[in-house]
């Protein structure tokens, strides 16, 4: 039986986010969450995060709401994305850019008095 380890090198701006993560005590699950976002905008922009213009953050934001996210996954993006442009990368105009989503509250269905009698 072959495993099959995973070898490829990591990015020098990766190597350097996950320092900077562990610096400031993020924990494990917010790390991985953290990459895996900042891996999704690389994907979208088909090159490096680091090259990334606030026109690129704006078209990705406005992606990810078209696509029908959700807003809590739009707001950890933003929080992981802000840690890459504010911490990592020193770069706090494009942190600027990114746009919080707005968590509208479900309201609980109110049964009327006839609802809950029966009638």
């Amino acid at each position: 039986m072959t495993v099959s380890i995973n070898t490829a090198p990591i990015s020098p701006l990766r190597q350097r986010m996950q320092h900077d993560m562990m610096m400031r005590g993020l924990g494990p699950h917010t790390q991985k969450d953290y990459i895996r976002h900042v891996k999704r905008l690389a994907a979208f922009l088909g090159r490096p995060p680091d090259t990334a213009t606030e026109e690129d953050l704006r078209r990705f934001q406005l992606m990810q709401h078209e696509s029908g996210v959700r807003p809590s996954t739009i707001n950890s993006t933003v929080s992981a994305l802000r840690f890459l442009y504010n911490v990592t990368l020193k770069r706090r105009d494009l942190s600027r850019a990114l746009v919080i989503t707005r968590i509208v509250p479900r309201l609980p269905e109110v049964l009327s008095v006839e609802d809950v009698n029966g009638h």
